[in-house]
């Protein structure tokens, strides 16, 4: 199907403005042909305009760039999916003993570990950093025990990432750039905050949902050992580029073998459905891809979010299609939703599901079975009779507790309305672990219920 630039280009533009985005570079690919359009400005403090090849923050679409190492690593015989990574990483400790000796990579590229999501520790700017990081892990607890469900965990592909180091004899940027980025061609991707200066750089915003946000204090806080979980810089074009690699089968556009075919179709397997397929609207989970199904049409792709920075990537393999959005701010989520739902509709047939929300006349649910607390590490959560309470506790015990009305979607699921937090309908939802026990996802994170 011939990509209609002079339909699409005025649409972008249209759409960020109506959702208040300050910026976004737009790559699509279809027939094997990659297309760039950007639009407005990088920075609202000096107007400097996006262009095609201005790289954005990625936030957890880095994962991808992570878990297709991982597969090389798999590829050149070095690594065992399913062997505990202990054998590779002697020095890796969580507070568990037990998933200490028994947690997998396998685990880890599909956030089925348990361990807890959000350490994010800053271990410095060395090349160490990684190392270092790995170091503090033993003080990480558990969502969940290993093996019974997804609950993202960031924290997991930090140790990937440490892994990637000891296997290779690189560090994460080193390895990541010569094994991966210089044979996709992908010249504008960098990991380290230096480097995006070469590069017409977007700045992050924040302000209040439903107007123009405005320039954040800060660049990017997060600390360097995230590079493997979050922080990657590239163009919307670079990351098609990568889209495109998972398309022809691991091969680069000028044929270099870059992952086995065989590792190609192991990261598009489900390992484990998703209780929760609002918040990210996935079905479930493959070897770092976040896995689609639309209606009947199978795809794979990520979302990233950094402090200001949006990103989100989908695959279509059936149709060929890969559509990669970088923002720098304000409504990006609703941009999106809005210009991928026509965009994959024209060009692949898909039909994606509507905005999460609670319908007009929401049905009634006796919420008794629902009631009493749920606990991951470092989050208490407390579920009265249309309430939730969401509170930090442990080492993050300074941040502020969210206060949460529930209005009922389903039997288990509910729509949250946390006014001040986010100007979508959170999803909330109630399920069972195997063993039994309940639990509550809020933002794919598991809490088993504990009183």
């Amino acid at each position: 199907m011939t990509f209609d630039m002079d339909h699409w280009q005025p649409r972008l533009d249209e759409l960020r403005e109506a959702n208040h985005v300050p910026g976004a570079g737009l790559a699509v690919l279809v027939d094997g042909a990659v297309h760039e359009l950007a639009s407005g400005v990088l920075h609202r403090g000096t107007g400097v305009p996006v262009t095609t090849d201005s790289v954005f923050q990625l936030g957890s679409v880095a994962k991808i760039y992570t878990s297709t190492q991982v597969m090389q690593l798999v590829d050149e015989g070095l690594l065992d999916l399913d062997a505990p990574i202990k054998d590779v990483l002697p020095d890796f400790a969580v507070a568990d003993p037990e998933v200490t000796k028994t947690v997998t990579a396998r685990q880890l590229l599909s956030h089925t570990s348990g361990i807890s999501g959000d350490f994010y520790y800053d271990s410095g700017r060395g090349d160490d950093c990684l190392a270092r990081y790995l170091e503090a892990v033993e003080r990480v607890g558990q969502d969940c025990p290993p093996g019974l469900m997804v609950s993202y965990s960031p924290t997991g592909y930090m140790i990937l990432g440490r892994l990637i180091e000891v296997l290779t004899g690189q560090i994460w940027d080193v390895a990541l750039r010569e094994r991966l980025l210089e044979p996709l061609g992908a010249k504008h991707t960098v990991t380290l905050p230096e480097d995006a200066l070469r590069f017409n750089a977007a700045m992050s915003h924040l302000g209040e949902p439903g107007r123009m946000p405005d320039p954040a204090p800060a660049w990017n806080p997060m600390p360097r050992a995230s590079g493997p979980n979050g922080f990657v810089v590239a163009s919307a074009g670079d990351v098609v580029k990568l889209a495109r690699l998972h398309l022809n089968g691991g091969t680069a556009a000028d044929g270099t073998r870059v992952l086995s075919a065989e590792s190609v179709a192991a990261m598009q397997r489900r390992q484990m459905d998703v209780p929760d397929k609002w918040t990210v609207s996935a079905d479930g989970w493959g070897l770092g891809w976040t896995l689609y199904d639309w209606h009947g049409v199978a795809g794979y792709g990520h979302d990233g979010s950094a402090i200001g920075q949006y990103a989100y990537l989908r695959v279509v393999p059936s149709a060929g299609v890969a559509v990669a959005l970088v923002t720098n701010g304000g409504g990006a989520h609703p941009l999106y939703a809005a210009l991928f739902r026509e965009l994959l509709g024209e060009l692949a047939g898909v039909r994606m599901p509507e905005p999460f929300g609670p319908a007009a006349r929401p049905p009634v649910v006796d919420m008794t079975p629902l009631l009493g607390t749920y606990r991951r590490e470092g989050v208490v959560i407390t579920v009265t009779p249309g309430h939730l309470r969401y509170e930090f506790v442990d080492t993050f015990k300074d941040l502020p507790p969210l206060e949460a009305e529930l209005v009922p979607v389903s039997g288990t699921v509910f729509a949250a309305s946390a006014p001040g937090f986010s100007e979508d309908w959170m999803p909330v939802i109630f399920t069972t672990l195997p063993d039994g026990a309940g639990c509550c996802y809020v933002g794919m994170r598991a809490a088993p219920k504990v009183a």
